[in-house]
């Protein structure tokens, strides 16, 4: 468990996928509203989220070395945030997501979350590159990722839930982990 400030880092599991869900939901409907097509944060997002968490928390993916970590920021016992983490076959490791609840954002919490994350890629994939896929348009995102020191490597287009193929970068961290 990691400290700082107000907030707590834990290691999620099977017992947070209602709250990620919903903080998931949530944030995407915040953060990509005038992004993304409406119809993509429409009504059964919540529902779709937690079938996604219950399967992914519950999924067993073999080797330690192949498992995806859910880290928790946590402020006064309620989750504030979370930061997910997927080992890929290159041996690179994919930041899946990084919500901070709405309401929430700007104080802190995001910046504690990637620092929790590249700490544990630092120790359980030493030298691995972490990097992550974000929206064209997510101009915030983007100036945070960047002034958490990645680099912009590509751009692409990635897949929405619905089909929808939407203008995104691919950010990294190259070459270490560790802050």
């Amino acid at each position: 468990m990691i400290r700082a400030g107000e907030v707590v880092i834990r290691r999620g599991g099977t017992q947070d996928s209602e709250s990620i869900a919903e903080l998931h939901a949530h944030s995407w409907r915040t953060a990509y509203l005038g992004i993304v097509p409406e119809e993509a944060l429409g009504d059964g997002m919540v529902g779709q989220r937690r079938e996604l968490w219950e399967l992914r928390l519950d999924a067993d993916y073999g080797e330690p070395e192949n498992t995806p970590e859910l880290l928790v920021a946590e402020t006064d016992g309620e989750p504030a945030g979370f930061v997910y983490l997927v080992p890929q076959p290159d041996g690179r490791v994919l930041i899946d997501n990084l919500h901070v609840r709405p309401g929430l954002t700007g104080g802190g919490i995001g910046r504690v979350l990637l620092a929790a994350a590249r700490a544990f890629v630092a120790e359980r994939h030493p030298g691995a590159e972490l990097f992550l896929e974000v929206l064209r348009d997510n101009t915030r995102a983007i100036a945070f990722y960047e002034r958490e020191g990645a680099v912009r490597v590509r751009a692409q287009e990635g897949v929405f839930p619905g089909g929808f193929l939407l203008p995104e970068y691919v950010y990294a961290w190259p070459g270490r982990s560790e802050s």
